[in-house]
């Protein structure tokens, strides 16, 4: 997988979503306030996530609802990933709070 983390992307005072490669299926909070008005953090911290998930697994990826559906913003970026990664996504739910779940598989 490539590794996107060398890159803060004018972020630098941001917490990360992880520190460690996860070997196991888990969940990136991006609903943080943090995340509300930053769509550029959402998306790099997403990406991210998927780096630090090992294959046979996923990532649930949390998003804040201030952004809309996933499909708006997100998605775009998985597809650029996808095309040097084996990774796959799916929509999942809207969460309660106005949030969105998407799933990403890597393979």
């Amino acid at each position: 997988m490539s590794t996107h983390d060398d890159h803060d992307h004018g972020h630098g005072e941001a917490q990360s979503v992880t520190d460690h490669m996860h070997d196991n299926s888990w969940s990136a909070n991006l609903e943080k306030p943090q995340h509300a008005d930053d769509i550029d953090l959402v998306t790099s911290q997403a990406i991210n996530a998927i780096d630090h998930t090992e294959p046979g697994h996923h990532v649930n990826l949390v998003t804040h609802g201030n952004h809309g559906h996933p499909s708006e913003y997100l998605y775009d970026a998985l597809d650029e990933m996808a095309d040097a990664n084996d990774i796959e996504w799916e929509y999942i739910e809207q969460c309660g709070c106005g949030g969105h779940v998407t799933r990403v598989y890597i393979s």
